[in-house]
């Protein structure tokens, strides 16, 4: 591990969007003095791990790119980007570069404030990153109640969800479907994103009426993310109940690397359980509609790399975070990963994706601000034959796209039943 603190150098060049969002990163932002996000920015949101805990901004251009970045992280505090307002205009300075670019505050939405019909206001039930809607289910992950606690190193559920957090534990269906609709009213969400940490086993039980309900009652397409079960089947019963995209968060590649950070995963359910699991799906769901998600910055790079190249090989997505150290996680005084292996991570990111026929970017209104998306990284990549006969194929795929996502996010009828999965009393799978 390299515990060198970061080290801010001039780039001595304008960056491009893409290397501007990476470096951010990287790097965090310091907020100058000018500014009030109090009324201009949503709100810092420590919910689900905490990548999501920093500023959401978005860099304006023929595509926006979003982003949530670090400002309470320590390391941020170094940082040579400074926010700024200028009359009403924000702009990111890089102060050794002298360089300033134009970004973008999305404010907090009216429906953040209002309550649940429970009560409850509507930010400790959901918010927004990016575009999407993203919320915690269930019960603290319950690797941080273990004695000894075997949590993820990297994360801060335990702190961010239940009493001490700002996300509530134990949300309701009505909860969730309320807060849901109301974000898709207000703010256009038309994907809605639900992760869980390890519930005993319980993950994709728990999680199915919360699928069935937003399919139903709210019209949108739904991802989830949960510990791997071994009782594959279970991945058609939550497709099923109207499940569009599974993730996978195995968050290392390399195994002793996985075994020392993820203590919990690693005594519970091993790394290969995720590799069953995002495989099996892959070859269900088809290309494009599953993601393997890891971690730059903790590993060595040329692990990160046999992710990226695992995870596109098998058809799936490669959903990459920059290591972000979070407060009040157990590696909240490492260093942020350094610019230049980002760079090469997610150049490597979208050639991947090129080379197996991933599709990227074609579904509508889906900007996810806590990771360098492969649609942001095509700036990294030298244009060739294979890129202009990949962007092709991705023209030709667009219209037929629209056609389904226009019916996907309408409400439609469930006849799965999402409150017992499909189990015979022999134990054996109905639907097998």
């Amino acid at each position: 591990m390299n515990t060198d603190p970061i080290k801010c150098m001039s780039h001595n060049r304008r960056l491009n969007a893409a290397e501007l969002e990476i470096d951010l990163f990287c790097k965090g932002i310091r907020i100058h003095e000018s500014c009030d996000l109090a009324r201009d920015a949503r709100v810092f949101a420590k919910a689900r791990a905490g990548l999501g805990s920093g500023l959401e901004i978005y860099i304006p251009g023929q595509k926006r790119i979003w982003l949530n970045v670090p400002v309470l992280e320590n390391f941020a505090s170094k940082s040579p980007y400074e926010l700024r307002r200028e009359n009403e205009n924000y702009k990111v300075y890089h102060t050794l570069d002298k360089e300033s670019y134009d970004i973008e505050l999305p404010p907090a939405p009216d429906w953040y404030f209002r309550q649940t019909s429970t009560g409850v206001e509507m930010q400790k039930i959901g918010v927004l990153q990016g575009t999407y809607l993203g919320i915690y289910l269930h019960d603290v992950c319950s690797f941080w109640k273990s004695d000894p606690r075997e949590n993820c190193k990297f994360c801060a559920t335990g702190i961010n969800v239940g009493p001490a957090g700002t996300d509530k534990q134990k949300k309701s269906v009505r909860e969730v479907v309320e807060t849901a609709q109301a974000a898709k009213a207000e703010s256009g969400v038309t994907f809605v994103h639900f992760n869980t940490g390890f519930q005993d086993y319980k993950g994709l039980d728990l999680s199915a009426p919360f699928v069935k309900a937003i399919k139903e009652e709210v019209g949108a397409l739904v991802g989830l993310q949960a510990i791997p079960s071994q009782e594959l089947w279970k991945y058609d019963w939550l497709i099923d109940c109207g499940v569009d995209h599974f993730s996978f968060c195995y968050e290392l590649h390399n195994p002793d690397e996985f075994a020392k950070y993820l203590p919990g995963k690693q005594r519970m359910i091993t790394q290969q359980a995720f590799f069953d699991a995002m495989e099996y799906t892959s070859r269900k769901m088809g290309k494009g509609r599953v993601s393997g998600e890891i971690i730059a910055g903790i590993e060595p790079i040329e692990d990160t790399l046999k992710a990226i190249d695992y995870i596109t090989s098998i058809g799936a997505f490669p959903t990459v975070c920059i290591f972000r150290p979070v407060k009040g996680s157990d590696m909240e005084d490492w260093p942020s990963p350094a610019y230049d292996d980002m760079i090469r991570v997610f150049r490597r990111v979208y050639e991947g994706c090129m080379k197996n026929g991933i599709p990227v970017g074609l579904t509508p209104n889906i900007e996810v601000s806590l990771i360098v998306q492969p649609t942001d990284a095509e700036q990294l990549v030298e244009p060739s034959l294979q890129y202009y006969l990949y962007k092709t194929k991705l023209a030709l795929m667009r219209p037929l796209v629209g056609m389904i996502y226009r019916r996907a996010i309408q409400p439609r009828t469930i006849r799965a039943d999402a409150d017992h999965p499909p189990i015979s009393s022999t134990g054996k799978n109905e639907s097998a």
